[in-house]
């Protein structure tokens, strides 16, 4: 049996591998696929691919970009979450802040550089026409876990996390959201290291169909909101809420999309240049 490590944020958006694993889909395929949570988002997927630790990750569309134009040796397979991420802007409850504008010039609590709540600090300055020299500043708190303490403990005045994934913590007054911010691209793409891919094609094909049967009728499945608000520990309208606003994808990432991306990095000089399509991603057909 074939032993493909996968990562991914341990978030609503990804229970549709927990199920495929759940119904023994890969193993009848002979794949053993072994999920593991990465609490750290994208720039720990990022390390993760690098290193060798996975073979997949469900990763966020412009971390990996950026990683794979710094070297990262993988290839987007497939967009996987088409929708944009809606990114909730959370203050500590007890804090003074009360619209984004007085966040300029205060220190943004960020996984880690290079991640998803890095680059997006990034997009909100830019949509607020911030300097983006002079108005940023970054707090490491690696996770969730981390953004708790920092912010409740004035280490850092504001976090960037997906909205509903925070929504518990801002219901129980830890957090205060006072704003949001969307990335204005798909959310979500399967990345894969290229060695992987080189000798493992048709496993990863396997792979891709059985995830997207899923996907493809997620929405239909019976009492899907309420197993997902049981799992996540959300309220049953949230996930409503969240499952009105998702689409996911089976389909290739398009070229128009890897340049929006990428252009809006190199003009936030995330990246020092902009890479061929090729380069970024490989089409299994």
């Amino acid at each position: 049996m074939k032993k493909v490590n996968i990562g991914g944020v341990p978030e609503h958006f990804n229970l549709a591998w927990y199920l495929t694993l759940k119904n023994g889909e890969y193993k009848s395929e002979d794949i053993n696929l072994r999920w593991h949570d990465y609490y750290g988002g994208t720039g720990e997927m990022c390390k993760g691919l690098r290193n060798g630790d996975i073979d997949i990750a469900v990763i966020l569309t412009e971390g990996i970009i950026k990683d794979i134009i710094a070297g990262n040796p993988s290839k987007i397979v497939q967009t996987f979450v088409q929708s944009p991420l809606i990114w909730g802007i959370h203050v500590a409850s007890r804090s003074n802040y009360e619209s984004i504008n007085e966040l300029k010039g205060t220190k943004a609590a960020i996984s880690r550089f290079g991640s998803g709540s890095h680059l997006m600090a990034y997009i909100n300055a830019k949509n607020h026409n911030w300097d983006l020299d002079k108005d940023l500043n970054f707090e490491v708190i690696r996770n969730l876990t981390g953004a708790v303490e920092g912010l409740t403990n004035g280490y850092a005045d504001y976090f960037m996390w997906e909205k509903f994934t925070t929504k518990p913590l801002v219901d129980d007054g830890t957090f205060r959201r006072i704003g949001n911010c969307p990335s204005p691209w798909p959310c979500f793409v399967i990345a894969v290291r290229e060695e992987f891919i080189n000798n493992n094609r048709k496993d990863l094909k396997t792979i891709l169909d059985i995830i997207n049967n899923t996907t493809i009728d997620f929405k239909s499945i019976p009492s899907i909101d309420r197993t997902i608000a049981n799992r996540y520990e959300q309220k049953l309208e949230d996930v409503q809420e969240w499952l009105s606003l998702t689409e996911w994808s089976q389909e290739l990432i398009d070229e128009d999309t890897i340049s929006k991306v990428q252009d809006e990095l190199f003009k936030l000089d995330i990246i020092p240049s902009k890479a061929k399509y090729y380069d970024l991603i490989e089409d299994l057909n």
